[in-house]
């Protein structure tokens, strides 16, 4: 096998960066030491420059503008609970369907798991976040149990993909690899990372550098998850071992359902490409994407880009006539994010631009600027951005106590008003357990906490036949 030479690499690099009007990245070059000259031309070399160049013109010189046009409607949804007997039976066809699916080794999941947990004052990626009430089980390891108990339900292996990125990679294989892939086996568990993009100035529209020999980059947004599916391999794998759907969770809801039966039956049955979940909203203007139809079309609109007055429309009820929240939890055919990779256009999400305060290295200073106000152009993607590009897409209603405690925030306690925080979202998953508990007869008094593992049931009815306690007493921890 031929090793190409840092001088090799370098030319290679120095010619792209000049087509491009970027060769200012390799001015420090002389300066550093072999394994940082290597590290910084493998940074470089991991970016497509023809594309940043054209979104140089099209987003940072340009500054788009989001206008909403067309028709906007409400997007309509499947409720949480069929509404007569006729929606009844398409429900327990779509289950049995998406039973069967799992059942045949059809079904993926897929976690975007890209971010630190800085914010939670988590030294660590943020799926290795201690999540659960009692055990402090991780974020990753309750996905995992979930699968293993997939596995026992349906005597067929889910295969879980996770989307890293660069700042996380190394430590998310690591942590897996120290918890032995939570049993899953290392041959079901693919983990990889999603592409960077460079900051631009927006003054030079010149890519920033970080330090002399470091680019200055960020993830190409969550939509980059539906690129890296394709790049890494995970879409080749999945067709591979004949998947046909993927259930996409994003890393910091400990109750999502990594693969819900339900969900995946009714995306089967209707022949749609890429399906969601909602919830109804708290209030009119909460921070939440809005379900629409756009000229037909099944879109989000993002809560920043709606106007209020749109946001408050209600109907003849009294009822908010856009009440459908997303919450980043999607089905998805493995054959659409084929299609959105290998058009003859190259990868088709839309980019969207967001003016940030990046840290750049300022060579005449010989050292790292923190600027106080925005000076750079970030380039990203939206995974819901997909929804409008498909043939056919639904909208699921789901129950916010049953499949939504978000760990987003450092703090907030129950009762302070500071939602999606580690100890809310304990506190979710501990009532949700009491309550399935209750169903089948467990008395669980005030003043108890309660852990349910995934391993033991990942629906209410997983408790039926088994051997459970008759009450548990106020005081008391206890995991089941």
């Amino acid at each position: 096998m031929t090793t190409t030479t840092l001088d090799a690499r370098y030319d290679a690099v120095h010619k792209t960066l000049d087509a491009v009007g970027q060769p200012h990245l390799l001015e420090h070059y002389a300066s550093l030491d072999a394994d940082a000259q290597a590290a910084l031309l493998a940074q470089i070399e991991a970016i497509d420059w023809p594309e940043v160049a054209r979104l140089i013109e099209s987003h940072v010189k340009n500054k788009p503008s989001f206008e909403l046009a067309g028709t906007i409607e409400p997007a309509p949804s499947y409720p949480k609970q069929p509404a007569d007997d006729v929606q009844a039976e398409k429900y327990a066809e779509a289950y049995a369907t998406g039973e069967k699916l799992l059942r045949n080794g059809k079904v993926a999941a897929f976690c975007v798991a890209g971010g630190q947990g800085t914010r939670l004052g988590w030294d660590g990626p943020k799926g290795t976040f201690p999540a659960s009430p009692i055990r402090e089980a991780s974020l990753f390891q309750l996905f995992a149990e979930q699968l293993l108990k997939l596995r026992a339900k349906y005597g067929a292996v889910v295969p879980f993909y996770v989307m890293t990125s660069p700042i996380n990679h190394e430590a998310t294989v690591t942590f897996f690899e120290e918890h032995d892939f939570f049993g899953l086996g290392r041959d079901d568990v693919m983990v990889f990372p999603q592409a960077m993009m460079p900051a631009i100035d927006m003054t030079s529209f010149k890519c920033l550098l970080a330090g002399p020999g470091e680019l200055a980059l960020s993830p190409n947004g969550h939509g980059g998850s539906l690129k890296a599916l394709h790049t890494s391999g995970a879409i080749a794998d999945m067709k591979q071992r004949g998947i046909r759907q993927i259930s996409y969770l994003q890393v910091d809801n400990p109750l999502v359902k990594v693969v819900d039966p339900l969900f995946v039956g009714l995306q089967e049955l209707d022949d749609t490409q890429m399906s969601s979940k909602m919830l109804p909203k708290r209030d009119a203007l909460e921070k939440v994407g809005n379900f629409a139809l756009v000229d037909g079309k099944m879109s989000v609109i993002e809560y920043t880009n709606m106007p209020d007055d749109l946001a408050k429309q209600t109907d003849a009820d009294g009822n908010l006539k856009f009440n459908g929240g997303s919450i980043a939890i999607h089905v998805i055919a493995v054959d659409f994010v084929a299609e959105l990779n290998e058009g003859a256009q190259g990868f088709a999400l839309p980019w969207n631009r967001a003016e940030k305060k990046v840290p750049y290295y300022d060579p005449d200073k010989g050292e790292t600027v923190s600027p106080e106000s925005p000076n750079a152009v970030k380039l990203e993607t939206f995974v819901f951005d997909a929804l409008p590009l498909c043939d056919g897409s639904f909208v699921l209603e789901t129950a916010r106590e049953e499949e939504f405690a978000p760990i987003k925030n450092a703090s907030g306690a129950p009762g302070s008003g500071v939602q999606d925080s580690p100890d809310t979202s304990k506190q979710l998953q501990i009532d949700r357990a009491k309550r399935w508990l209750s169903n089948v007869g467990v008395l669980c008094e005030d003043g108890s906490v309660v852990e349910l593992k995934p391993t033991t049931a990942v629906e209410p009815s997983d408790l039926e036949r088994l051997d459970l306690p008759e009450r548990i007493e106020a005081g008391s921890r206890v995991v089941i």
